[in-house]
């Protein structure tokens, strides 16, 4: 069972990378990976926020598996990002390959604390 919660869990994470990455790159046209940062930045905060809600109330591990694992694992992509970044390296544009790699690091690390913060403040006003 867990298998298949799992399974379903990626499968609609990847629906969503899917059709967030889709939207982005057709708003912001160009060499520039923008989808893929787009999704792993949303994954950032919400792991993060998600960490700091799970932290508090009580729930279950299937449910954490189910949501970190299949749904915000199947979300963010990490090997998509990195051949973007190869891509661009490849294709003469070091300077953007660089960014990239900075951004999606630097940015969903900040993200991550940010999400966290967000949920803590959260909890606190609602007590």
């Amino acid at each position: 069972m867990k298998y298949l919660t799992l399974a379903a869990g990626g499968a609609i994470g990847t629906l969503l990378r899917y059709a967030v990455s889709g939207y982005t790159y057709n708003l912001l046209v160009g060499v520039f990976p923008w989808g893929t940062l787009t999704v792993n930045l949303i994954g950032s905060l919400l792991i993060g926020f998600l960490w700091g809600l799970f932290e508090i109330q009580n729930i279950s591990p299937e449910v954490r598996t189910f949501i970190f694992i299949g749904i915000l694992g199947g979300f963010t992509t990490f090997s998509t990002f990195t051949l973007e970044s190869l891509n661009l390296f490849r294709e003469g544009e070091a300077r953007l390959a660089l960014i990239n790699i900075l951004a999606s690091n630097v940015l969903g690390i900040a993200l991550v604390f940010t999400g966290l913060a967000m949920s803590k403040a959260l909890m606190n006003l609602l007590r």
